[in-house]
């Protein structure tokens, strides 16, 4: 079972801060939000589309270790959509041996037919991937969904960082917080050795 140690100290912070506060903190985030446009469109209820990003001033807390399971969970999880993208673009043989039947992938609004028989560079179909996580137990957490178009949700993540650390500082510095704020960088990386393999990939070719 996960400890409860990670929130021991954000419990008394909370006690200490009283109600009132944090309500007020809350309205300042989304005074902030409003202002700074963090926002997300709904366009299924009719008004206005434009949502507030919800804000919660009570955060999630995941310890080192809770993290680190979780993060090579992660990254089968994404391995795993790639080569079953690889696998459906490619040999299909996950259909030949009946495991999903035909039509959910051939009909499907999101599968593209000109992709059959194309392999990018370096065999990623998904560079990008969003996968959203639900704790539903001290020690058990669930996948809502896998986001391998455009995972935008990322972004109100750096702003939701943002907004806790001009609002409760001292949060900040009472925890060991890891960073978030490398993401940006990190992402470019990615990106620009997607780019460099394409182009040695270009030039194999025309050799």
């Amino acid at each position: 079972m996960a400890s409860s140690a990670p929130y021991a100290e954000m419990a008394r912070f909370l006690e200490a801060t009283g109600q009132d506060a944090l309500d007020q903190k809350r309205r300042e985030a989304e005074v902030l939000f409003r202002r700074i446009g963090v926002t997300f469109a709904v366009y299924t209820e009719g008004g206005d589309p434009e949502r507030l990003i919800p804000f919660d001033v009570i955060p999630r807390i995941l310890s080192r270790e809770e993290w680190e399971r979780l993060s090579k969970g992660l990254e089968q999880r994404v391995r795993a959509l790639n080569a079953f993208l690889a696998d459906v673009y490619g040999p299909q043989e996950i259909i030949k041996a009946g495991r999903i039947p035909a039509e959910l992938v051939r009909e499907n609004e999101g599968f593209l037919p000109q992709m059959v028989g194309f392999t990018p560079p370096g065999g990623v179909y998904t560079v990008i991937s969003g996968i959203d996580l639900v704790r539903t137990g001290p020690d058990e957490f669930y996948v809502l969904e896998d986001n391998c178009r455009t995972p935008s949700g990322v972004s109100y993540m750096l702003e939701n960082r943002e907004a806790m650390l001009r609002l409760f500082p001292d949060v900040f510095t009472r925890h060991r917080i890891a960073p978030v704020s490398h993401y940006p960088e990190e992402l470019l990386e990615t990106l620009k050795s997607r780019r460099r393999r394409a182009a040695m990939a270009g030039r194999r070719w025309w050799c």
